[in-house]
Parts: C-alpha cells; sequence; structure tokens
C-alpha cells in the first residue's frame, strides 16, 4: 500500500507540473495531427492496401497505425523528463526521502501515460473530422484504444531506463526518438507489410508495434478489402501479441530502470 501511495504522490506531481506547462500538452498534439492530415490527402489514394487504392480504404488502414505511432512517440518526453529530473538534482532528493524505490518512475509513467490517453482522445477526434470510421461494437473500439495505451505505458518504461541512463534532456529525447523512426517504419503502420522485401517484412511482423496496429485494425473493423494477413503467429493473433509483447516489455524495462534508479546520481 505505501508502493501505491508514494506512487499517486508522484503522480499528483507531475500531473500538476504538465497542467502548470501548457505547451508541452499542445505541442504534443501538433505532430500527431500533422501525421494525420499529410498523410491522409498526401498519400491517401496513392498506396494499395488490401486490393483496393481508394482514400477512404487507406484512411481507415493509417489510424490504427498514427494512433500506434502517437502513443510510442511519448517515450521521448519520458525520457527527457526524468533527465531533466536528474540533472536539477530532483532525483536525488525523492532518493533522500523515506519512499519506495520505484515509485518515483512508476509515477513519472502513469502521469505520462494520462498526458497519452488526453492526446489519444483529441487526435481520435480529429480522425473523426477527417473521415475516419470504425465498424466494430463499442467495446471492441475501446479494447483497441485500450491496447494503444498499454503499448504506451509499455515504452514509457523504455524512455525511463533512457531517461536515467543519459546526462542531459536534450540526449535523453534524441535517444528516445532515434530508435523509434525504424521501429514505426519497418512495421505494418503505414503500408501493407506484405508488400516488403522478404527480410524486412519478417522484422515487420514480429515487431511488437506491428501486433498492436494489427489488433486495433482488427478491433476497430479497418481491415481492408482484399487484405489477407500472413502467416506470421502475431499477425495471426495479434491481440494476444500485443498483449504479450507489451506486458514483457513492461517487466523487463521496469526491473531495469528501478534498478538503474538504485544506483543513479543527478
Amino acid at each position: 500500500m505505501s508502493a501505491v501511495s508514494d506512487s499517486l504522490v508522484i503522480t499528483r506531481r507531475n500531473l500538476i507540473r504538465m497542467s502548470r506547462i501548457p505547451e508541452m500538452i499542445i505541442f504534443g498534439l501538433i505532430q500527431p495531427i500533422m501525421f494525420v492530415v499529410l498523410f491522409t490527402y498526401v498519400f491517401g489514394g496513392s498506396i494499395q492496401v488490401g486490393s483496393s487504392t481508394s482514400t477512404q480504404a487507406y484512411r481507415e488502414f493509417l489510424m490504427a497505425g498514427i494512433f500506434a505511432q502517437t502513443v510510442t512517440f511519448a517515450t521521448a518526453g519520458a525520457g527527457a523528463g526524468i533527465a531533466d529530473d536528474m540533472h536539477k538534482g530532483l532525483i536525488d532528493r525523492f532518493r533522500s526521502l523515506p519512499m519506495t524505490r520505484g515509485a518515483v518512475l512508476t509515477g513519472r509513467t502513469i502521469a505520462d501515460l494520462a498526458q497519452t490517453a488526453l492526446t489519444l482522445v483529441v487526435l481520435a477526434l480529429v480522425a473523426l473530422i477527417v473521415g475516419w470510421r470504425t465498424h466494430e461494437n463499442f467495446g471492441k473500439v475501446l479494447a483497441g484504444f485500450g491496447l494503444l495505451l498499454l503499448l504506451g505505458y509499455a515504452f514509457s518504461w523504455i524512455g525511463a531506463l533512457i531517461g536515467l541512463s543519459v546526462r542531459t534532456p536534450e540526449a535523453a529525447t534524441s535517444g528516445g526518438l532515434i530508435w523509434l523512426f525504424p521501429l514505426t517504419f519497418i512495421s505494418n503502420a503505414f503500408v501493407d507489410a506484405n508488400q516488403m522485401p522478404t527480410f524486412l517484412r519478417h522484422i515487420a511482423e514480429w515487431n511488437p508495434f506491428s501486433a498492436t496496429v494489427q489488433a486495433c485494425r482488427e478491433l476497430f473493423g479497418n481491415l481492408p478489402p482484399g487484405f489477407q494477413a500472413s502467416d506470421a503467429w502475431p499477425m495471426q493473433h495479434p491481440v494476444w501479441a500485443s498483449l504479450i509483447w507489451s506486458v514483457v516489455i513492461i517487466l523487463v524495462f521496469r526491473t531495469l530502470a528501478v534498478r538503474k534508479y538504485r544506483r543513479a546520481h543527478g
């Protein structure tokens, strides 16, 4: 109970900090909205997904990838925030207090999850404005957004580890983004992975990012006409694959981050 209480106190501290710096939220919304608009109107109709090249088919195919990209790119913000606290000596102050060791990181990741949820709500509204629609019941749609938030929470622990491993917030931002670009683009987020070269297709099929994207497309009812998923297990069972990947990432990187926090010095 003390661990839960300590984590909630740190969560409240980070949420208050975010509310007093609204530009953090505003700038966090601009990039995903730009991706939605640019990919929808620039690439829509020119990329074949399944057996269709229609703008509407690509729009619905695209949105799960944009949602997943948005929650994973929050990793850089999480790492930069923790690196900033380290740089200012705040982590050392927390370490001197009678509180559970993992509470600082847990509170930070939960606060980042709340910000990610807000971003997803705004992004979903923008997607509806540009024509995105779901074709499944409300429960499945909520389950899809739940998988997205779980993936975002898992990746925030990677950001926490990066933030504890570098010396400056700038390095944490760069380190938090540089590996995300190949992860998101060598996936099924923006194009049909079946059209990739063989070695890239295998990477995309077993990419944890791809599993969540494919799961959301199924739960949203956004699979394009004539689309055939590959025979790879994550693409045949994307919901289970997404859950397993997210839980494994949380267990591994939370353990590493807490261990790093115990030895960290600001």
